[in-house]
């Protein structure tokens, strides 16, 4: 099944539940999704509560799907018009082929309000209010500080090719934000971390995984990219953070 294929799949399981929008963000939205690699990062607009009943359906559904080859990586948070308003609400989410809560990030509804992509009904403008000036800074420079400057010290993360990804994509991303004021994709990420001082071996070894078929890693190199990565991403974050 194909990524538009089991995007139309999803739309016609959630129509008993007469969705307001469905909204793509993320890879998919910004032009870097790359099938069977990236994420299907959805946003789903509800018009009415989620009781127990709903919540119930909405699992159904998802684990419906679980058999398709790329459901795995659909991500989906559902949100209702009178909740949308609130960047701390945490919203009920299927992700990981579990239904839990969490925020819809300034990161999030940036993407949603620059470049998000309409798959079905109202615009984000229709629903979300914009982000106010300084809270996607604000938002970025905590995440950075609070989540993974504390990561790099938990060596055990960072022999997992995730941990690297996103740990330098993040940062370099983050560091754009802060400078420019705007959001990049993952690819232009790449390309601006040889200029961040990121180890250059590292960064094609992350390219490589995303967009070609490589072998995969030796052990040997996995712990040398760990230390690389963890040795760079230390500093480089301490110093973001402190300039910001």
């Amino acid at each position: 099944m194909t990524t538009d294929a089991l995007l139309d799949r999803l739309l016609t399981d959630m129509a008993p539940l007469a969705p307001v929008a469905l909204w793509a963000h993320g890879s998919l939205a910004g032009g870097d999704y790359v099938e069977g690699r990236s994420d299907l990062d959805l946003i789903a607009v509800l018009d009415h509560p989620l009781p127990a009943r709903t919540v119930w359906r909405i699992a159904l559904l998802h684990a419906r799907l679980r058999t398709e080859p790329l459901a795995g990586r659909l991500h989906c948070t559902y949100l209702t018009p009178p909740t949308a308003a609130d960047p701390g609400r945490r919203h009920l989410t299927w992700a990981h082929q579990q239904l839990f809560r969490r925020p819809v990030t300034p990161v999030t509804r940036t993407e949603l309000h620059t470049f998000g992509r309409v798959l079905h009904g109202a615009p984000p403008a229709d629903v979300l209010p914009p982000v106010p000036d300084g809270e996607l800074a604000d938002f970025v420079v905590r995440d950075q500080r609070d989540f993974w400057r504390p990561a790099v010290d938990r060596a055990a993360h960072w022999t997992r090719d995730v941990w690297v990804d996103l740990g330098l994509l993040t940062f370099a991303r983050a560091t754009v934000t802060l400078r420019e004021g705007r959001l990049i994709t993952k690819r232009e990420a790449l390309d601006v971390l040889p200029g961040l001082g990121a180890p250059g071996e590292v960064v094609e070894d992350v390219r490589r995984r995303r967009y070609d078929a490589p072998a995969p890693p030796a052990e040997e190199w996995t712990r040398r990219r760990a230390r690389l990565t963890r040795d760079y991403l230390g500093p480089a974050i301490d110093a973001l953070v402190a300039g910001s």
